[in-house]
């Protein structure tokens, strides 16, 4: 491993100035340098003949330079063309201000060109065009050549340089991470052919091959860490065995005003079921917007306090915890549950005896964003630790919370309905509940689209509804002025509706630069009927819970993912009156035509969210980079399904045979050094 861990300064054709361009592109050491794949190929042994070639597409050709011309342009502008010729046509190359790039070439020579044709003038060009000088070495050039993400100053014909170099200085250093039983159990190349067949593959086929053992190998690696982490959950010295069945429990269910969903009964049954056993709970529970995982989480926390523990919700922001507090302590201060808000805005004497009395135990339920984690919050007797929205943390901070407590129970819960690949992804170390069934009544949400045009109709919907005693959202993407997006800004648009187009109404404004307390005082003059339209950003994305609003309207929908737009519409719809949800919307691009029929054609949060991540991609559908998740370099989680499952079956099977990993020595330490940053995992 250590020659690998050189700095990349000190290979062959690198030195200090291209170590700094390449440090830009987060390449430290030769190693990085390996693992920084190329994102597209040139297949340069499929040559066409210049008669052959079709405006638009990338070819190569291979020709012989007939001329070379400089001419100025009436502008004083410098051009220069070499003329080509394979016997049958002619093609040019024309370059601007750069007469000194012909220097490079002599008439006669014979040379392979890959670019993007276009016909100009009567003349077929090829531009943007890569040359290669083939001086009897025809065969050799005609390639399949890597095309690398790339930074300024670094060409590709610099890449494939030092790329080459990198490869022949490491070949007897490289050995392979991955178990010889599962390399022969799948056919996988050795890492030193999947490297080289990666960088400089003879056939797309080889190049395919060595994709999907680099591949299987990422996946292979992190689940491997997930299966650690979780046997190490299952055999932490002892957890808690909670008496899930008692009177404050029956009590709370007597006082419910409905009627539990059978998936709610379903998902509470295997909680207490996880809560009885010995060893420490670590279960998600997914359910889309709507779904009632509140009441879950409440029904679980008062399983705990009743046996005389502690409980904790961690949330994303300030809104959703004080809402979650306000919700919970409206259930559960009638059967004589104490509870308390922990947030960031507190003055220090407010937080100082919040504090104390958590420590004294004079707190049975502390609801709270990530100020739960900080190092001065001491439990007394901390015996189930609930995150709320759990994507929006990471794994870090779940494992931050869990550490307050003598190895108590952990619920994790999100609204947003996570893809198979990634559920296995984010979550493989947890047990799975899904809430797949909404509340009776519950009227399935209409979505319509408008174009901007349309304002004016739109504007006369939402007057009909207000007049009706409903309430509406509308959503805007950007809080100030942005010239570059030239978009609405959340506090234009809505001085422009209370203004020009209801004077009459009370709107109200909220966005996420606010202090606290102006958020909260205008979200409860929302809650309690006072403003009849909310203009906000995506701070009420998540959780707040507004029975009587029952129309959202989207400003630039385009500008949102998918999986975002259906949390947004999932702020209506809460209670018994048909809801609507507008999106408007001029864009006139196929993805964005096809975002918007998703929207319209389901409700369905698990269908959206799959369809969102074919369309976006892992890191966009995630919204943010995850604390120790790390971003995979060629596995692709959309179409790499099947080798992600194959990969998490073999680390599982892995460490049910060895669990020490002692014969795995390489494995222990890849392990280590792949997830410094990602400890929770396998400590």
């Amino acid at each position: 491993m250590g020659e690998l861990q050189k700095e990349i300064q000190y290979l062959k054709g690198v030195g200090p100035n291209r170590a700094k361009c390449l440090k830009r592109l987060e390449i430290q050491t030769i190693e990085d340098l390996l693992y920084h794949f190329p994102r597209s190929y040139q297949d340069r042994t499929q040559r066409k003949k210049i008669n052959e070639l079709v405006t638009g597409e990338t070819a190569t050709i291979l020709a012989k330079i007939v001329a070379k011309q400089e001419n100025k342009s009436r502008r004083g502008m410098n051009i220069s063309k070499l003329v080509l010729s394979d016997d049958f046509s002619l093609a040019h190359i024309t370059w601007f201000n750069q007469s000194y790039l012909l220097k490079n070439y002599q008439i006669g020579m014979k040379v392979l060109v890959t670019g993007r044709v276009e016909r100009k003038m009567g003349e077929t060009q090829l531009l943007n065009a890569e040359i290669e000088v083939i001086d009897g070495r025809e065969e050799e050039a005609a390639k399949i050549i890597p095309i690398y993400p790339s930074t300024e100053n670094l060409s590709q014909k610099v890449w494939r340089s030092i790329m080459r170099n990198a490869l022949d200085y490491t070949q007897p250093f490289l050995v392979d991470v991955l178990p010889e039983e599962i390399r022969l159990k799948f056919r996988l190349p050795s890492l030193k052919e999947a490297l080289n067949n990666i960088h400089f593959p003879p056939t797309m086929e080889l190049k395919e091959k060595a994709r999907k053992r680099l591949a299987f190998e990422e996946f292979f690696l992190f689940q491997l860490a997930l299966a650690l982490r979780r046997k190490g959950n299952l055999k932490v010295k002892k957890g808690i065995q909670h008496q899930v069945e008692g009177e404050l429990l029956n009590k709370l269910l007597a006082a419910l005003p409905f009627q539990l969903t059978d998936a709610q009964s379903r998902v509470i049954e295997e909680i207490k079921k996880d809560l009885r056993k010995p060893k420490p709970m670590t279960r998600l529970v997914q359910g889309d917007v709507g779904a009632g995982k509140t009441i879950v989480a409440a029904l679980a926390l008062t399983c705990v306090i009743q046996g005389g523990y502690q409980g904790a919700l961690m949330a994303p922001t300030e809104i959703l915890a004080e809402q979650h507090f306000n919700n919970l302590s409206r259930l559960l201060s009638p059967l004589g549950i104490r509870s308390v808000l922990l947030t960031g805005s507190l003055t220090k004497k407010q937080k100082g005896d919040v504090l104390e009395r958590i420590r004294r135990h004079e707190i049975d339920l502390v609801i709270g964003t990530h100020a739960l984690i900080q190092d001065e919050v001491s439990f007394a007797k901390l015996g189930l630790a609930v995150t709320d929205e759990q994507h929006r943390f990471g794994v870090l901070q779940r494992a931050s919370l869990q550490e307050k407590g003598l190895n108590p129970d952990s619920l994790v819960m999100t609204a947003t309905p996570i893809p198979r690949t990634l559920s296995l992804t984010l979550y493989g170390d947890l047990d799975v509940s899904i809430i797949d069934q909404l509340p009776p009544g519950r009227q399935p949400i209409r979505t319509q689209w408008a174009s901007s045009s349309a304002r004016g109709s739109v504007y006369n919907f939402l007057r009909q509804k207000i007049q009706e005693g409903r309430q509406v959202y509308i959503v805007c993407p950007l809080v100030e002025e942005s010239e570059k997006l030239d978009l609405q800004a959340a506090t234009e648009l809505a001085n422009n509706l209370q203004e020009k187009i209801f004077p009459n109404l009370k709107i109200g404004l909220l966005h996420g630069k606010m202090k606290t307390k102006e958020k909260d005082q205008i979200m409860e003059q929302f809650r309690q009927g006072t403003l009849n339209i909310l203009v906000s950003t995506t701070v009420i994305e998540v959780g707040v819970d507004v029975p009587n609003a029952t129309v959202m309207v989207v400003e630039n929908s385009e500008r949102f993912g998918l999986a975002q737009l259906h949390q947004l519409r999932g702020r209506v719809g809460r209670g018994k009156h048909q809801s609507f949800c507008i999106l408007i919307t001029d864009s006139q691009s196929a993805e964005g035509k096809k975002r918007v029929n998703i929207m319209i054609r389901t409700n369905n949060g698990f269908e959206i969210a799959e369809e969102d991540l074919k369309i976006r991609g892992p890191g966009e559908f995630l919204g943010l980079k995850q604390h120790g998740f790390p971003t995979f370099k060629i596995a692709n989680l959309v179409s790499d399904l099947k080798i992600l499952e194959a990969a998490r079956q073999e680390a599982f099977g892995l460490l049910a045979k060895e669990a020490t990993l002692s014969k795995y020595p390489l494995l222990a330490i890849t392990l280590t050094n792949k997830f410094e940053n990602f400890r929770a995992i396998i400590n």
